[in-house]
């Protein structure tokens, strides 16, 4: 079903939806700082937990986790690595790679803050839920034609 333009309703829900989620934000940094954390490294672990391959991520997974370049990534693991957060080792079958793995600390850090995001999820998971109700995919309004840039035809030569 597809609606041809956005009502005040649609507009309440996104700004009702934003304005969660940078409250969720905000708390999370704030509680990230409660223990002694950075936000960003408070993610970074998250992302080293989060990650799938038992091996652990190496730092271009934990790059486009965090939306980070990749030095800035290095950066990150580096502070992290000096405060006994997490290990970097070389992956033993392409010495190339390196793989981040946390350490006690980190998973003890981690595992306080994952508890307390999880319950916070669950408070604020019934004031959310009504935002996704009804939604339905708004078509783009239709651009008159002569707005349209002219389209291109490609040839390809025979040699």
């Amino acid at each position: 079903m597809e609606r041809a333009s956005l009502g005040s309703e649609d507009y309440r829900r996104l700004l009702a939806f934003r304005t969660g989620l940078r409250r969720f934000l905000h708390w999370s940094e704030e509680q990230a700082r409660a223990v002694g954390l950075a936000p960003s490294q408070h993610q970074l672990l998250l992302a080293i937990r989060g990650h799938e391959d038992p091996r652990g991520p190496t730092i271009g997974d934990v790059a486009g986790y965090l939306l980070l370049r990749h030095h800035s990534a290095v950066e990150l693991a580096q502070r992290a690595e000096a405060l006994g957060l997490l290990t970097r080792r070389t992956d033993p079958s392409d010495r190339r790679v390196v793989r981040l793995a946390l350490t006690r600390k980190g998973t003890t850090t981690l595992n306080r803050l994952s508890a307390r995001h999880i319950e916070e999820l669950a408070r604020v998971a019934d004031d959310r839920r009504p935002l996704w109700d009804g939604l339905d995919p708004v078509a783009p309004p239709e651009a008159p034609s002569e707005a349209l840039p002219p389209t291109a035809t490609v040839r390809r030569g025979s040699g």
